[in-house]
């Protein structure tokens, strides 16, 4: 159950007077008033419980005094193919339910992981529980506020003390469970909330640790019945009252206990209204009830179960009273509340039907609390979705605008564009592609090959410088979009930021160089050329294939083909080149150059990727399996 932080309150002291009188000597009237208009409609099916319980003055026994025998048949359903398909559904939406992750920090997480938890543990500890054994004990939880009296009206029920009270009791956080001797066996770990860990005594409960469950084994507890004294619902540690919530989700039967001077308080009514929306099994104690404005105070708490929902609930009024000893109730200020549990306790009927209404609310709770999760799920798919379309338009824009930077000419500026026209301008590269016989001294080549690895260099250095200010953007844009959405900055920082990785320019570098050498080898292999590269030196492919670079940049877009005492790429080539292996060579060229830097920015944007991957994020497919899921169980049940 979800639950808002826990505050730390005192309870008053309110007024304190001896209340040894009874229903019967206060009147009918005065006994209506203490069961505070006790009522619960019964409703096919077992889904309320049966009317009103008329009682009147019963004895101070224990709730064993009827003598209850644990049931004898199956509570929720017979052995048939029906039920099996039931027990089937709900394992599959146990099962898709377990299976569901959500990313911690982004919206909907923690919203999710509370409702992914509370279904999966109510479908752990107390449906299929009851759906493979449906002769389990009834478990009725004894919840409530600080102060309450809760363990001592536990003491009062069972007939002898098994919890320790106290406003700020040792066992804060060690709940206690009193049962049969017989039917501990139903509460052990491989039965009952198995990852608690707990401790099995004998007699009075002692305090136990915090988190640990204390199973007390009472012959005064009739079997098949079983009472938990859970945490303080408004403790000041958060983890206290969530753990009360999980016994509550692990009940049959509530006994929500408050004070009159708590019952208003709103920790009250967030349980209470849970209860009323599973439809659970409720009965509610005010306790500690004065005399004096004792039937306006009822009256008013009346006023407030209508108005929450809960005219329906069965209720009682104990007075306040000081008539306590060996940490249980002496007068008979309980003795309602006890009869109530042992018709509970003893008659098989009755307790099928607590059992079954509760059952069948936790059951039909589902129907919207699965759909609840499901569109938390979808939160986080819809986040995913767009964390991923960030990624996806940043570095398809990012090789976009590399790929027009090439085709454009800008990138023929500064020194690549100066290395050009110094080789161009020299005549270099015309020398370069003469036949061998005109070919210059030792010093004079020595001197082109310099001009020309120049050249080299410069367009490694300016396409490296493109790939990587490319990726930079990219990554920018990927940070930016995604500390739009709240949580996502710090998922941003774990694939490290707009800061591109050390190695990215070494890896753009060795790129390019892999490409360059992958223009000479379609030159050197295109047919149409073989005959002309054939009359020139190794230098001159290399140069040739620098003037085909220099073209594919875009040099027809620049202005630096109006100076004409630079050659124009193109020119040079027409004499070794026919227009459509020209076109061939280029296509494929450019092509390949475009691939590799989509490979360099793909292994860039990898990161993010990463980050994504291992975020948790659910699928569209996680929340298409939990409404199919929620349809089959309505169809089963």
């Amino acid at each position: 159950m979800t639950r808002p932080p826990a505050t730390p309150e005192v309870t008053g002291p309110g007024e304190t007077e001896p209340d040894g009188a009874t229903p019967a000597d206060r009147g009918a009237a005065d006994t209506s008033r203490d069961r505070v208009g006790q009522v619960s409609p019964e409703r096919d099916e077992g889904r309320r419980v049966a009317g009103e319980h008329e009682r009147g003055r019963r004895g101070r026994g224990n709730v064993a005094a009827s003598h209850a025998a644990p049931p004898s048949a199956p509570k929720h359903r017979a052995e048939s193919s029906a039920d099996i398909r039931f027990e089937r559904v709900l394992e599959e939406l146990r099962s898709r339910v377990r299976a569901i992750e959500f990313s911690e920090g982004l919206p909907g997480a923690n919203e999710g992981m509370t409702a992914r938890n509370d279904v999966l543990s109510q479908l752990d500890d107390y449906v299929l529980p009851r759906v493979r054994r449906p002769d389990v004990p009834l478990l009725i939880a004894v919840a409530g506020s600080t102060g309450a009296g809760k363990s001592t009206l536990v003491n009062s029920l069972v007939g002898e003390q098994v919890t320790t009270t106290g406003v700020r009791r040792p066992t804060t956080n060690s709940p206690v469970l009193a049962c049969n001797p017989t039917d501990v066996g139903w509460f052990s770990e491989a039965s009952f909330l198995p990852t608690l860990p707990r401790v099995r005594q004998q007699g009075l409960a002692m305090p136990g640790k915090d988190g640990m469950l204390v199973l007390a084994a009472s012959e005064c507890m009739p079997e098949g019945v079983a009472l938990l004294d859970t945490p303080d619902v408004d403790s000041a540690v958060a983890a206290h009252h969530e753990f009360a919530a999980k016994f509550l989700d692990a009940a049959d039967l509530w006994m929500f206990v408050t004070t009159s001077t708590r019952y208003a308080d709103a920790r009250v009514w967030d349980f209470l209204r849970v209860a009323r929306d599973r439809n659970t099994s409720l009965a509610v104690v005010l306790s500690r009830v004065p005399r004096r404005g004792r039937a306006q105070l009822l009256d008013h708490f009346g006023a407030m179960l209508e108005a929450n929902g809960l005219g329906n609930a069965t209720r009682f009024a104990i007075s306040e009273t000081d008539q306590i000893s060996g940490e249980r109730f002496t007068s008979n200020v309980a003795d309602d509340v006890r009869s109530y549990l042992a018709e509970v306790a003893g008659d098989l009927a009755q307790r099928d039907l607590v059992s079954r209404r509760t059952f069948i609310g936790v059951v039909d709770s589902f129907l919207t609390r699965v759909p609840e999760l499901t569109r938390q799920v979808e939160t986080q798919v819809e986040i995913g979705r767009n964390l991923e379309l960030a990624v996806e338009n940043a570095y398809s824009t990012a090789l976009q605008r590399a790929a027009e930077a090439i085709g454009d000419g800008s990138l023929l500026g500064g020194n690549l564009l100066a290395r050009w026209r110094e080789i161009a301008a020299s005549g270099e590269l015309v020398r370069a592609m003469r036949p061998r016989k005109k070919r210059r001294n030792q010093a004079a080549e020595e001197e082109s090959a310099a001009r020309v690895r120049a050249l080299e260099q410069a367009i490694r250095d300016t396409l490296e410088a493109l790939v990587v200010s490319s990726a930079e953007r990219a990554a920018e844009e990927v940070v930016a979009n995604w500390g739009e959405i709240p949580g996502a900055d710090a998922l941003a920082e774990r694939a490290g930021g707009s800061q591109v990785p050390e190695d990215l320019g070494r890896r753009a570098r060795e790129a390019v160089i892999e490409w360059q050498a992958s223009v000479q080898e379609m030159i050197s292999a295109d047919g149409a050329t073989k005959r002309s590269v054939a009359r020139v030196v190794t230098i001159d492919k290399e140069a040739i294939a620098l003037v085909m670079i220099i073209e594919l940049l875009g040099y027809a877009s620049t202005a630096a083909t109006e100076n004409r005492s630079v050659p124009p790429p193109q020119r040079l080539l027409k004499g070794l080149f026919g227009s459509e292996s020209l076109r061939s060579i280029g296509r494929r060229a450019r092509d390949d150059l475009y691939s590799r830097i989509t490979e360099v920015l793909q292994a860039e944007r990898a990161r993010f990727d990463d980050a994504l991957a291992n975020a948790k994020l659910p699928g569209e497919g996680d929340a298409v399996q939990l409404y199919h899921a929620t349809y089959n169980l309505e169809i089963a049940r």
